[in-house]
């Protein structure tokens, strides 16, 4: 339909810009939740609140995402995108060597650190949830944590020969999975001290590099540990 023409007039008011598309309107609503969330909490975040500082009506809440738990669990998985079954997937291609896999994972891994602020307020709304526990905070166990660490054991069980995860082999995981978390965590410190580690999509990009070289320093170490473990035990009789 083609546009209307005003009719000329010294004291019409300037006419206001069209609203934005229905996706905009989401996207706003998303990171204005995200913020406040992070900021406040679930339970003293109102849907009211979020709505006046996106700037949307009210009831594109309960439109795009439901409800408020909706919103909020949209909060969890959405705005540093990635999906965890990528990296399960990378974990159980036997046809890649164990360097390219853990490569290939860190990338997916600090990928999201180049949306730099976003990725403070998830941080930020993640060690919320550990401390204000809702609903969310076992799915998101069960969805990111728990699938990918399974994947990443059974990659090095592979690697080092063993049949079933050991004790052991969830200590070496969790050393490998820390060492990209601690840039999370760590962000602040790192801007203090080194902000050009994080400066840049390279210097982000460099770190998966670096991280999987100290992850194959940490297999070859267990991997040592093991030996003399089985050397030893020959030796009893």
């Amino acid at each position: 339909m083609p546009a209307m023409q005003a009719t000329p007039s010294t004291t019409q008011a300037p006419r206001r810009a069209p609203r934005s598309d229905g996706a905009e309107a989401r996207h706003r609503l998303l990171h204005t939740a995200l913020r406040l969330f992070a900021q406040k909490g679930f339970s003293k975040t109102s849907t009211r609140e979020i709505a006046r500082e996106a700037e949307v009506n009210i009831s594109a809440i309960s439109y795009y995402f439901g409800d408020k738990e909706g919103l909020y669990a949209a909060t969890f998985s959405e705005p540093m995108g990635g999906d965890s079954s990528d990296l399960i997937a990378i974990c159980r291609d036997t046809g890649l060597p164990l360097e390219a896999a853990l490569r290939a994972c860190f990338a997916l891994m600090v990928e999201p650190l180049k949306q730099g602020e976003i990725v403070r307020q998830c941080i930020q709304l993640h060690m919320r949830e550990m401390l204000e526990p809702t609903s969310q905070w076992a799915e998101e166990l069960e969805r990111d944590i728990k699938g990918p660490h399974r994947a990443i054991a059974e990659l090095l069980c592979r690697h080092l020969q063993v049949a079933r995860a050991d004790d052991d082999i969830h200590r070496l995981t969790f050393a490998i999975t820390g060492l990209s978390m601690q840039l999370y965590v760590s962000q602040d410190f790192i801007e203090a001290l080194r902000p050009s580690l994080l400066r840049t999509p390279r210097a982000i990009d460099a770190w998966a590099d670096r991280l999987t070289g100290y992850a194959m320093a940490l297999v070859q170490a267990e991997t040592a540990r093991r030996r003399e473990v089985a050397a030893e035990q020959r030796k009893k009789p």
